[in-house]
């Protein structure tokens, strides 16, 4: 990624407090960007990340700016997006069971809050905006995913709305992100720690894996290549939930006495996830590392698409995390290694 494209540029990332707006910041902070914004809700998240930063790069900590807004409230977006050439839009209620007992918090956030950064973004003339979605969204079965799949059509349409000359709107959708923020590995360090058994859902359970890193690298790769209204997906392996926990037992029990206790899947929780179902198999384009689903440009004048019939359609018929590449538990330690989460814990262990 040349950040010759960023260079003295404005990036506002929403939700930037979380996981994916940490990543964000140790990329690019030390490049020639030249601000870098971080809008949340949380003045907490922001008060830990400023100090963290400031301790961390202090010669270029000043690039960070902290605006405390929601994306809920129009208002505090506008307030927010002077300026601001390109947008991550990483805001997001994500947590499944949560989503699935407050299902209107999640509209609220992920599908309305999506909106309203997408006006905002267009009104004040944000040239490339990245929102961030989930394999839970295609062929949703819980309200997270369901929110999300709404969030990736306002996406798709808001597109169709603005010249990509004026804003570029694109949508990257992504598997289970390691040692994210609530996600299960650090719970998982915790439990053998204490000298507990670790929880799994499913031992069969599949699920994609991938770092933060390359959560990050597809959200550069849709800025960079994608077309307006596009969704483009990482061809990224899966492995089982037993599989992952074994890898993380054997990393982190020498003695091996760590068992795993099944409890159940969770409200709205699936065997398997989806990154491309069948029908966007059908238009999908194949780019190496990644696919890309462009937008249906149709209009809604259908009549002459009954008498035209349909292009031939793509051999791919769905990209889910069974029929992906299944890592063994080696797979997954060296995935796991690769981490700097994993790493550093290891090394506190070590001690």
């Amino acid at each position: 990624m040349s950040s010759s494209i960023f260079a003295g540029k404005t990036l506002m990332i929403t939700g930037g407090t979380g996981s994916f707006g940490n990543a964000v910041l140790n990329r690019f902070l030390k490049t020639d960007i030249g601000e870098i914004r971080v809008f949340s809700r949380d003045e907490k998240k922001q008060d830990d990340m400023r100090h963290e930063f400031q301790a961390k790069m202090p010669e270029v900590a000043e690039k960070i700016k902290f605006y405390i807004g929601d994306v809920r409230d129009l208002a505090s977006v506008k307030n927010a997006m002077h300026g601001v050439d390109y947008i991550f839009h990483a805001a997001a209620l994500k947590q499944v069971p949560s989503c699935e007992f407050f299902p209107i918090e999640a509209v609220k956030t992920n599908v309305l809050g999506t909106e309203n950064v997408l006006t905002a973004a267009i009104e004040a003339g944000v040239k490339n905006i990245v929102c961030l979605s989930t394999d839970k969204a295609a062929y949703p079965v819980n309200a997270m995913g369901t929110s999300k799949a709404m969030m990736e059509k306002v996406i798709v349409a808001k597109s169709r709305t603005v010249s990509p000359e004026k804003t570029k709107i694109c949508c990257t959708r992504y598997g289970n992100v390691m040692c994210s923020r609530g996600s299960v590995i650090p719970l998982w360090i915790d439990q053998i720690r204490a000298g507990k058994d670790i929880t799994i859902t499913d031992p069969t359970m599949t699920r994609f894996i991938m770092s933060l890193d390359e959560a990050v690298d597809l959200v550069l790769f849709a800025f960079e290549h994608g077309e307006s209204g596009d969704i483009l997906v990482q061809k990224a392996p899966a492995c089982t939930i037993e599989t992952q926990a074994k890898a993380v037992i054997e990393l982190f029990d020498k003695e091996k006495k760590t068992g795993i206790k099944i409890i159940g899947i969770r409200h709205g929780e699936k065997m398997y996830e989806t990154l491309l179902t069948n029908e966007e198999c059908a238009n999908a384009i194949d780019l190496g590392n990644f696919y890309r689903v462009p937008c249906d440009k149709r209009g809604l004048n259908y009549d002459k698409y009954f008498k035209d019939g349909d292009k031939e359609r793509n051999t791919l018929s769905e990209f889910n995390s069974h029929n992906t590449e299944l890592l063994d538990v080696e797979g997954v330690k060296e995935k796991l290694l690769s981490l700097a989460y994993i790493r550093e814990e290891l090394e506190k262990d070590a001690k």
